[in-house]
């Protein structure tokens, strides 16, 4: 298969497992500290990482090199779960989600700036497609909101973990020195796990863990094998693979899943007008699925 089609596989993937902890994440995130629930996902992913990566030989393969690199990709993810659960206490799940489409933007601009990925004519369309799309759903299709700026208080909060997010993506292919893809998403989730620990210990100890309500439980176990475990491997392949911006573009199919999770959970779907927005989120991401041969080239597996 080639690379860059493996690429795109990833990132559905990706976009389909991220969608889920929206949904569940507004659903828990009034139960428990944010940074508690972050450290607790991180040390369940990494125990799953730990296995796939021995069980895949890469364990043996990858010494533990420069080890600093983990920690500032796991400083970088790890304020953006917290503040995703943080925005998701007064947030609905799907503006929350139309914040997170803004990343593409702020990746594009990362990646130019870190790794010199320049991107096409068409893909900066994309880009902007996308960012009005977003800003439609976030002020909730209404105007006068738009003109005065009337963020929510939730979509400020994880707008800046976003924006942590998108330095994350062309760090991720800097940083890498030929480790699996396991072993390396083992080593950044194990160094938040530590660090999370470390900041949280208060709250961690303050945590009445057996009274927890059932959907906190569903959601760290869902957040940990697959929002974590799994999304973290996805993104990782993918980065070394695909530019920063198109491996971003898939968080452009976020909404879109999340309106799904949303339904299928009985919450309901939003009103028609936020549907324009969606539509052109999803427009955004067929520009950028369509820009296959463009300047913005593929960055090469380390």
């Amino acid at each position: 298969m080639p690379p860059h089609l493996a690429g795109h596989l990833a990132m559905l993937g990706f976009s389909a497992a991220v969608a889920g902890s929206f949904a569940l994440g507004s659903r828990a995130a009034n139960f428990i500290d944010p940074s508690v629930m972050t450290a607790a996902r991180f040390w369940i992913a990494a125990l799953v990482l730990l296995a796939l990566s021995s069980v895949s030989g890469q364990a043996r393969r990858s010494a533990a090199r420069a080890p600093w690199r983990y920690f500032v990709l796991a400083a970088l993810m790890s304020f953006y779960f917290v503040t995703m659960f943080e925005g998701l206490k007064t947030a609905t799940p799907v503006s929350t989600a139309a914040v997170f489409t803004l990343t593409p933007i702020l990746s594009a601009a990362f990646g130019w700036m870190l790794m010199r990925q320049r991107f096409s004519a068409r893909m900066g369309l994309a880009l902007a497609l996308g960012g009005i799309g977003a800003l439609w759903v976030i002020f909730r299709a209404d105007w006068a909101a738009f003109a005065a700026f009337d963020v929510g208080r939730g979509e400020a909060i994880f707008f800046a973990g976003c924006v942590a997010h998108a330095v994350y993506t062309p760090l991720v292919a800097r940083f890498k020195r030929g480790e699996g893809v396991f072993a390396f998403a083992f080593g950044t989730v194990l160094a938040g796990a530590i660090l999370l620990t470390i900041w949280a210990a208060p709250a961690i100890m303050a945590t009445p863990w057996g009274e927890l309500p059932a959907i906190v439980w569903i959601t760290l176990a869902y957040i940990s094998l697959f929002a974590s475990a799994a999304s973290f491997a996805l993104l990782q392949f993918a980065a070394t693979r695909l530019p920063s911006a198109k491996v971003m573009a898939y968080t452009y199919l976020t909404p879109t899943w999340v309106i799904g999770w949303e339904l299928a959970l009985g919450a309901g779907g939003p009103r028609p007008l936020i549907l324009v927005g969606i539509g052109l989120i999803v427009c955004a991401l067929v520009l950028l699925l369509r820009d296959e041969h463009g300047p913005a080239r593929a960055v090469s597996p380390a």
